[in-house]
């Protein structure tokens, strides 16, 4: 549904030259155009209207002086930077650009009538006037001779295997006649034929195609031949065909002109000769002559040059003809005229060649006779509505020669190449152009051919002008009303030109509707290198015809090539071919219309580094800026190249919609976004949940967007459409709606296009839970509200499925459960409202809380049974009890009915569900006949309730304790079941020591003894306070047990020997000498745990002073020999550590950086090149380990250890040896860091006793080792940013898209959690103060 729009053109008039021109070819490098004439060659700079060169052909007789002679045909070849010219007399001649010589490489007598190069150049063929071809290479060596006319097919002939005759075959919807149908004669061609071969190559250079006049037939035949000029194929006799030949460069198709009875069209024929389809002209059968077809360089356009035809009363008038050149384009196999140049009847306008350029394939250059050459450059548009209220239809409109295609989007979706409606102009259309009015966005006006322009209004629906046909929509049988518009009236623009001027076609271009009566328009200045920027004013006559003045005329140095406006602001930007940016200031009282550089905030100019082929507006950071599209998909947002691979883009409102080549399309929001974040967010990349991409179609192109809706249209390369609701589009549309509280609209979109209806609570918990009865009243379907209520979950959507930063401020205010908190404020209201009318919903609400309300469900339907409501809005208990059991599952709901203790509710859910009578009835009449508490008790034991089954148990009385004791062992509540009994009571004493014995087999005995002794059982809680060395409550039960001193003694050294296993020392020394007044042993266990300074106080005050010397001093002195053997070791182990560590770590860098081979690298030994970050990847070198800690992670606790302990593993080589050292270290800081206080200690025991060589030896050791790893953490622990861990993004709210996003991201170094302690260095206690300063 695009159109093609001239971006601009250049008239260069001004210039003569030999003779009269015949053809022309363009220099690629230069951009210059050489015009071959009967006289000579000229070269023409169109940019400056300049003749570079020119070289005569006559001077050296390559060309008569009496003008019979002209060049056929004219070749730039950049590779010899020269040009072949092949004359009708026969000579080929290459004409050198540098040294401007020309000479010839061949010539032929019987002269020549046809020249054409392949593609790649590397061949050309010639055709001669004795109907031959002549094929050379491109250094214009002969290769092959043969005629035209051949009697063979070729070699591609058909092959007929005999499957009956032609009679007797199936002839298709001609019927069995055809097969008694008389072979159609085949006319000879028209006179106006000019009867020379025409020779067209295919795009690859494999085949060319020749279309000659057949001698035996007098009717043209075409013949395809190979590279090496052998026959492939003849056409088939086709009636009427024309001398217009061009084979597409990309295809098989071979396009040429056929004339007949009542039509001419243009066929194709395929590589084969068969004919495969057609399209007419818009033309009378002998109106006009097809001169030329020529197709684009990349085959979206087919050119056709077309002339009149002088009739039988014209022949022998001097009778001007008009020459015409089309623009066709093929969309859903539909042929679309989208451009149509009159030239008119001047004779110094008559076209004599025309060709597309080989760089820019939108480039068509044409030569005149009076030597007038015109270029234009056309490019795809889309012409569209610009408005953005619901009254805007969302139009579309397609030129179609005369008629222009508009569909509605709004209100129907059709697609091409039928329309809603269609407008019949009285001459072919050059452009269209919507109002730029907010009010009248529908409104449009069209320009045609004769330089008039219809302005057309948007109707009311009742068709009223016979220019409107209704098209795919609005006929008989059909229900949709379409709008269509009418004709408000014509206008014939005015123009002041001189002599000559008025068959120069379009002479205006990039026509915009900027005000009511009032549209800006560009031309071609005094020079080509000029524009002319002006309005085009509307006359205010009332007559049949109005007048369009030209008026306010801006001259633009350069040449203009884009014009944008935005109907916000109402500014104007031009773009100039250069990529510079202006911006156009309306006339005022004080000042005239004119131009100036368009500055961006930061004060610089405004400049695409490439011209752009579609531009727009928009307000980004509160600054205006402008928007370009290269034709390479370079994306500019002002001078800032936002991305390279756009492929359509437009501006909606406050959005920026965009496709790229990576299949996607964008949709973001240029209020929330900054200049600074769009190169980011057009990459191809994509954030989990990110609404503001989608994937689409390969090639698809944005066609527009539905204002106030989230309709985006797309049309795929082959022409047809696909409506797409883009999520960014969406949930913009539903906030709108939400934030406007109109949630019926926000509801039904949400349910159509699957929106989770979490959103319309999280939006705006606070505005919901103040309208929910306006949510209500709007949303008055009970199925709706019940579907509404049965997807609320307790996530806020608004930061998991749609984030949406400006609704942070919204968050949900702290209540608790959020959906208990709608389902309460839901229900509240409508039991207010209308409780019968809403009984359905109000279940849904009780049922879909965190913790189900089952019996309250359940109550509320046994109430509607025994009470059945008088409202007709109200629901009966069946149909109230078959919708809980949708909600419910069959069996939960039965065993919650159960559990009301209520047997007709029990009855009325076992009814309706698929339980058998034989299973329930039993055991309901068992249960009924029970006394009450047992009968709940039973009752809840079956539902596993065992609280509330002890509760009734406990109520039954003394002949059930039994019971009730073991259903305490099986359920382990015994904390329940002693709050049910008396202190003083036996069975709390039973239950206690029931208890007591279970926590002694958990071995918990500890407080096993403190229930034994609750209970006055002193005996087993003895024995439970002596399993876990709790001596104090031991001796406490002793005492109550009146123990004697013996067994107190005995008691006392046994529990002494198992302090003492436990390191406990000073507490076993407290033991044996107050329980067992064993002062010596007590010594020697205080002597064993370095309790030096409490052995000193026994010492003394048991005047044991012979102890000194037996006991302690030999002591001390072993432990300073202790200490510095440990320190020195520790300290040795230390630097060898740090030493290899230093040596892994290098050697790993010169593995990362490539100074090591790959081999090595992924060889047995590469372990030893992973660092912290040497997890590279989960998966990655770590899957020897990382496999068999899967494999083991089923056995025991053991193997588990043994497993870890292998993985970090010191020996040299291992896969973490680095991880492992550094563990080491860390071990030996702490350990030596905590010998401060035993030191400490020690030392002052050794000056105490005169020992203060031995302490100094000590203190230094001790100093010395802890500043040398205090100076050596800094390089043992160095800062590495590798070791942040990526986590894929994996969870039941994920989707394929963010969890391939997530894994498609960069994986940097992967360090496994457990790991990553070991990269956080030790912290030494300096507020310890050890050291003795008296040393």
């Amino acid at each position: 549904m695009r159109n093609l729009k001239l971006l601009h053109s250049l008239h260069c008039s001004g210039w003569h030259s030999l003779g009269t021109p015949c053809c022309l070819t363009v220099r690629a490098d230069t951009g210059t155009v050489l015009v071959g004439s009967d006289r000579g060659i000229t070269e023409l700079d169109p940019h400056t209207e300049q003749v570079v060169s020119e070289v005569s052909l006559v001077e050296d007789a390559f060309l008569p002086e009496d003008g019979t002679g002209y060049i056929i045909d004219i070749q730039d070849l950049p590779d010899h930077e020269s040009v072949c010219v092949a004359t009708a007399s026969g000579d080929v001649i290459l004409y050198n650009l540098n040294s401007n010589q020309l000479e010839c490489v061949g010539s032929v007598d019987s002269g020549l009538t046809g020249m054409s190069w392949s593609p790649d150049q590397e061949l050309v063929v010639l055709t001669t006037g004795q109907e031959t071809i002549i094929m050379m290479t491109k250094d214009f060596d002969p290769v092959i001779e043969v005629g035209i006319h051949q009697d063979d097919f070729g070699e591609g002939k058909f092959i007929t295997v005999g499957w009956g005759k032609k009679e007797t075959q199936f002839h298709g919807t001609e019927g069995k006649e055809a097969a008694h149908r008389k072979p159609v004669e085949i006319e000879p061609v028209f006179p106006w034929d000019d009867q020379k071969p025409r020779v067209t190559w295919r795009g690859d250079g494999q085949l060319f195609a020749i279309s000659a006049v057949c001698p035996v037939t007098g009717a043209r035949k075409l013949r395809i031949w190979n590279r090496e000029c052998v026959l492939q194929s003849t056409s088939e006799s086709v009636s009427g065909l024309e001398q217009a030949l061009c084979w597409k460069p990309s295809g098989s198709l071979i396009a040429s002109t056929q004339r007949k009875l009542n039509k001419h069209n243009v066929v194709f024929f395929e590589q084969n000769g068969l004919l495969h389809g057609e399209f007419s002209l818009p033309f009378d059968k002998d109106q006009v002559k097809v001169k030329e077809l020529l197709w684009n360089s990349d085959s979206t356009v087919l050119a056709i040059w077309l002339e009149d035809l002088r009739s039988a009363d014209e022949g022998a008038k001097d009778v001007q003809l008009n020459t015409y050149v089309q623009l066709w384009t093929v969309g859903n196999y539909h042929w679309y005229l989208k451009q149509s140049l009159h030239f008119g009847c001047d004779p110094e306008r008559q076209i004599v060649s025309l060709m597309w350029d080989p760089e820019s394939p939108y480039r068509l250059h044409v030569v005149c006779c009076g030597w007038h050459y015109l270029s234009y450059n056309w490019h795809w548009t889309t012409d569209r509505s610009t408005g953005e209220d619901s009254n805007d239809f969302a139009n579309v409109a397609v030129i179609d020669g005369d008629k222009v295609l508009v569909t509605p989007f709004r209100q129907t979706v059709v697609p091409p190449p039928m329309c809603a409606y269609q407008l019949q102009l009285p001459c072919a259309v050059n452009q269209i152009m919507f109002s730029s009015d907010p009010q009248r966005s529908n409104d449009f006006a069209v320009l045609t051919t004769d330089n008039r322009i219809s302005v057309y209004q948007a109707g009311d629906g009742v068709n009223q002008d016979s220019t409107v046909k209704i098209d795919a929509v609005g006929v008989s049988g059909s229900k949709m009303r379409i709008a269509t518009p009418k004709l408000v009236k014509t206008y014939r623009i005015k123009f002041e030109e001189e002599k000559g001027e008025s068959s120069k076609p379009m002479k205006l271009r990039m026509i915009t509707w900027v005000k009511e009566n009032t549209f800006l328009a560009l031309s071609q200045g005094p020079r080509t290198s000029q524009s002319v920027v002006c309005q085009l004013v509307t006359s205010s006559e009332e007559s049949q015809e109005g007048e369009i003045w030209i008026r306010s005329p801006v001259a633009v140095d350069g040449l203009v090539i884009n014009l944008c406006h935005n109907q916000k602001t109402k500014t104007v930007a031009l773009e100039l071919s250069s990529g510079q940016i202006l911006r156009y200031l309306w006339a005022t009282d004080s000042s005239e219309a004119c131009v100036t550089p368009w500055m961006a905030k930061t004060g610089c100019l405004v400049r695409f580094s490439q011209p752009c082929v579609q531009t727009a507006l928009c307000t980004i950071d509160r600054e205006e800026m402008v928007l370009g599209l290269t034709e390479r998909s370079r994306f500019f947002i002002n001078d800032l190249e936002i991305a390279s691979n756009i492929t359509s883009f437009i501006v909606y409102d406050d959005f920026l919609l965009f496709t790229t080549h990576s299949h996607t399309c964008r949709c973001l929001n240029l209020r929330t976004t900054s200049l600074k974040a769009l190169p980011n967010l057009s990459s191809g990349d994509s954030q989990p949940n990110d609404e503001t991409v989608r994937r689409v179609e390969r090639g698809s192109h944005i066609v527009t967007v539905v204002p106030q809706d989230s309709k985006l249209l797309l049309q795929m390369p082959r022409g047809n459409l696909e409506v797409v609701h883009h999520r960014a589009l969406l949930l913009a549309q539903v906030r709108k709606w939400l934030d406007r509280l109109k949630f019926k609209e926000a509801f039904e979109c949400m349910r159509k296009l699957r929106i989770n209806f979490n959103l319309i609570y999280d939006h705006n918990p606070q505005v919901f839970l103040e309208n929910v009865e306006n949510f209500l009243k709007q949303i008055s379907s009970i199925n709706y509200i019940n579907l509404f209520l049965t997807e609320l979950k307790e996530e806020d959507v608004t930061k998991t499925m749609y984030p949406y930063l400006p609704n942070s401020s919204n968050s949900a205010p702290e209540m608790g459960s959020k959906v208990d908190t709608i389902c309460d404020a839901l229900r509240a209201t409508m039991e207010k409202l209308n409780p019968h009318k809403y009984s359905l919903s109000i279940l849904t609400c009780h049922v879909r809380k965190r913790t189900p309300e089952l019996e309250t469900a359940l109550q509320k339907v046994h109430e509607l049974r025994v009470n059945p409501p008088s409202d007709p809005e109200a629901v009966g208990a069946e149909e109230a009890l078959k919708y809980l059991l949708f909600l419910v599952d069959v069996n939960e709901l039965y065993d919650y009915a159960v559990g009301t203790y209520d047997f007709d509710l029990v009855m009325m859910v076992a009814e309706k569900s698929q339980k058998d009578p034989k299973e329930y009835l039993p055991f309901l009449n068992k249960l009924k006949k029970m006394e009450i508490n047992y009968q709940r008790y039973t009752i809840d034991k079956y539902l596993k309730r065992h609280k509330k089954a002890l509760k009734h148990l406990s109520k039954c009385g003394p002949q059930h304790f039994i019971e009730l004791l073991n259903l305490v062992k099986d359920q382990k509540m015994y904390s329940e079941a002693l709050k049910l009994f008396p202190v003083n009571s036996q069975e709390y004493k039973d239950i206690s020591i029931a208890y007591g014995e279970y926590l002694s087999e958990k071995q918990y005995y500890e407080q096993a003894g403190l229930i034994f002794a609750r209970c006055q059982e002193c005996e087993k809680a003895l024995g439970a306070f002596l399993l876990c060395s709790s001596w104090q409550q031991a001796f406490c039960m002793a005492a109550q047990l009146h123990y004697t001193e013996d067994k107190l003694v005995s008691m006392a050294r046994t529990i002494a020997g198992r302090l003492t296993e436990q390191r406990r020392h000073s507490e076993a020394a407290l033991i044996l000498e107050q329980y067992a007044k064993d002062c010596e042993e007590a010594i020697a266990s205080l002597l064993e745990g370095a309790a030096w300074e409490e052995s000193l106080r026994l010492i003394y005050k048991y005047n044991r002073t012979d102890i000194l010397e037996t006991n302690l001093k030999p002591s001390i002195l072993e432990a300073h020999s202790n200490h510095m053997a440990f320190l020195d070791s520790q300290k040795t182990l230390f630097i060898r550590h740090k030493t290899r560590l230093a040596v892994v770590r290098e050697i790993k860098e010169k593995a990362r950086e490539g100074f090591l081979d790959e081999e090595v690298a992924d060889g047995p030994d590469s372990d030893l090149y992973s660092e912290a970050s040497s997890l590279r990847s989960i998966s990655g070198m770590s899957s020897k380990y990382s496999h068999s800690n899967s494999r083991v992670s089923a056995r025991s606790s053991k193997n588990r250890r043994k497993a870890e302990r292998k993985r970090h593993s010191l020996k040299e080589g291992s896969l973490l040896e680095d991880i492992a050292l550094l563990e080491a270290l860390g071990e030996i800081i702490c350990m030596v860091d905590k010998l401060t206080g035993e030191v400490h200690r020690l030392l002052k025991v050794l000056v105490l006793f005169g020992f203060d060589i031995l302490a100094s030896e000590l203190q230094q050791a001790l100093e010395g080792t802890l500043q040398l790893m205090e100076k050596s953490i800094p390089d043992i622990w160095q800062a590495d940013p590798k070791k942040t861990a990526i986590c894929p993004v994996l969870g039941p709210d994920s989707t394929a898209n963010s969890i391939t996003a997530s894994f498609q991201q960069p994986k940097s170094g992967v360090t496994p959690q457990q790991d990553e302690d070991f990269f956080v260095p030790p912290k030494l206690n300096k507020n310890v103060k050890w050291k003795l300063n008296i040393l």
